[in-house]
């Protein structure tokens, strides 16, 4: 029987183990971290594999680095001789020590607005949304040093709509991973695919950490709206300040380009309805806020910045 090992550490991995599972595909090895070491890691999304592993009886494994550098680590895959590995959710990139273990090799998950070798790097959905783009491309790819740099296995695509969100694009992920998968690993593992390599310049996206979350109230609607609805829930969320405060924006929509408020300032509370949801003045339009931190009043004029850091 082929030896499959998964690294995985969020709850994305543990709905495409399930998943694999359900279509006969055994897995014969779980690498996940503890809550401590998700902690120390920052891991974003993190949850722990234990009650999943005694549930299928999958032995699990806590290396002693995330980054699976620890000669420890090494030898755990060394000995183990897996012909396959699959990712979940590990923010890490894999060693070239430990992929030159693996008898067949580790299949890497990447997702672009455009096909690789372009979009690769950190956070493509957001950037994608932030962007404006109105496509996503998954690739499966075997997986070499370096990042999402490996031949493609398999590509498909699908819609980013006006309505998607990053956790709506995050279920479609979901479900594309799963059945690109699925589709994948028995080709591997019976010596039956065929590999395309990547061609041209590879561009990069830059990592994003919550403060890049900060609104910018000189953009336009429709980018101030790309923006919120690429940083909401489960990511930390886009923040704007009034006066010391910060306050997070988590759902919005562009409201209308031909109302105007005379006067109005950019960023400024123009209406507050019965519901609680309110109208922001942005350039080019107004934007309809649905979900914040607060109800604001009126006149309420949100910031890019601290009033105390201003000049």
């Amino acid at each position: 029987m082929h030896k499959i090992v998964m690294c995985a550490c969020c709850e994305f991995g543990q709905e495409i183990a399930e998943y694999l599972l359900q279509q006969n595909i055994h897995i014969t090895r779980i690498v996940s971290l503890t809550s401590d070491m998700a902690q120390k890691n920052k891991v974003s999304g993190y949850t722990s594999y234990e009650n999943f592993a005694a549930k299928h009886n999958i032995p699990i494994y806590y290396p002693k680095s995330y980054a699976l550098k620890n000669e420890v680590d090494y030898s755990f895959f060394q000995e183990n001789a897996f012909d396959l590995l699959i990712l979940g959710g590990w923010q890490r990139l894999i060693p070239e020590k430990i992929l030159k273990t693996l008898g067949i090799g580790g299949i890497g998950v990447h997702g672009s607005s455009e096909f690789l070798p372009k979009g690769r790097g950190r956070s493509p959905i957001n950037w994608s949304l932030i962007e404006g783009k109105q496509r996503f491309i998954m690739h499966t790819f075997l997986m070499k040093a370096g990042a999402d740099n490996g031949d493609i296995i398999n590509f498909k695509f699908f819609d980013i709509n006006k309505w998607d969100t990053c956790q709506t694009l995050y279920y479609k992920y979901s479900i594309v991973v799963k059945k690109m998968l699925v589709a994948d690993i028995p080709k591997l593992l019976q010596g039956q695919y065929k590999l395309t390599p990547q061609i041209g310049e590879a561009t990069y996206y830059p990592k994003r950490t919550p403060e890049d979350g900060l609104i910018d109230w000189s953009r336009t609607v429709f980018e101030i709206y790309n923006f919120i609805r690429a940083l909401t829930k489960p990511y930390p969320g886009a923040f704007s300040y009034y006066n010391d405060n910060k306050v997070f924006l988590w759902k919005a929509q562009p409201f209308d380009t031909q109302i105007s408020y005379y006067g109005a300032q950019i960023g400024e509370v123009v209406e507050v309805f019965p519901s609680g949801e309110f109208v922001i003045n942005c350039n080019s339009g107004l934007l309809l806020v649905t979900s914040a931190d607060i109800t604001p009043e009126v006149g309420y004029l949100f910031k890019s910045a601290p009033i105390q850091n201003e000049a």
